[in-house]
């Protein structure tokens, strides 16, 4: 996994942005990496859709179960969605960082949202000292791995870029590997963000709103484009939509749009039974 770990880190050296996609079980995971994507992400909302319960329910063993499969789905170097590790406190995101690494992880992500929806985002110093924790324990593993610092302001309400990127900066001072503001609405703005910083910026793709290219995205700064939950929500929306026919209608048209057997098989092909 060391070797999975460099591999990651060294994506994020550029040139251009490369796709890192969020499978949600070890069948979407074999899957794209037999398309030939170079790591991949886990969700923590696709993962929580799967276990039947919302987004922040899981439980820190089913994180750590869940980070384990996907690692060992494949050989490519696997990055966690850590929500906001496992408590609030800096000393409980440490562990949370000594927790992943320790399933095999190349990299994971902290964000500033304490999930509650009266007080979503941590005061800025402990945002700040919750990443330095989180840089602290990274360094301490065996091995590397690749910090991702998030900060969540755009998705709750808090429409400010300049405490977006006042976060951003301290996040990187704090020794973060990677920055990550999900909610960037525009490339002008995703520009302004990536040349307020040094380090690695993702973007995620595939939230309502405007979408760009990978090209677009890179010309504006971007290193890293994930996706978050937008592949699997496109797929449960599938099942919602033909189950919803079949128990509204009695009929099963959806089928016709449903891939062969062959060709799903095709992506498993490799690893055998």
């Amino acid at each position: 996994m060391t070797q999975a770990a460099s591999a990651f880190r060294a994506l994020h050296d550029g040139p251009g942005a490369f796709i890192l996609p969020n499978p949600w079980d070890v069948g979407t995971a074999r899957i794209l990496a037999a398309l030939g994507f170079k790591a991949l992400a886990t969700t923590s909302a696709g993962m929580a859709f799967a276990l039947g319960i919302r987004e922040g329910q899981a439980t820190p063993d089913q994180v750590l179960d869940h980070c384990r499969s996907l690692v060992a789905a494949t050989p490519l170097p696997v990055s966690a969605d850590l929500e906001k590790g496992f408590g609030d406190s800096p000393e409980s995101v440490a562990e949370t960082i000594s927790a992943a690494a320790a399933t095999g992880l190349a990299g994971g992500s902290i964000e500033d949202h304490t999930g509650d929806p009266d007080r979503p985002i941590y005061p800025f110093d402990l945002a700040v000292d919750r990443i330095a924790a989180a840089v602290e324990a990274a360094r301490a593993v065996p091995g590397d791995f690749v910090l991702t610092a998030r900060c969540e302001n755009l998705l709750w309400g808090r429409d400010d870029l300049d405490d977006t990127i006042r976060r951003l900066q301290a996040f990187e001072a704090a020794g973060a590997d990677v920055l990550y503001a999900p909610g960037l609405y525009d490339l002008e703005t995703i520009r302004t963000v990536c040349s307020a910083v040094t380090r690695p910026v993702n973007v995620v793709m595939g939230m309502p709103g405007a979408t760009f290219d990978a090209d677009e995205l890179a010309a504006a700064g971007v290193r890293r484009i994930s996706v978050g939950s937008a592949l699997a929500r496109r797929a449960y929306g599938a099942f919602i939509e033909a189950a919803r026919e079949m128990a509204g209608e009695g009929s099963f048209r959806f089928a016709h749009r449903a891939m062969g057997f062959a060709e799903i098989e095709g992506h498993f092909a490799a690893r055998g039974p």
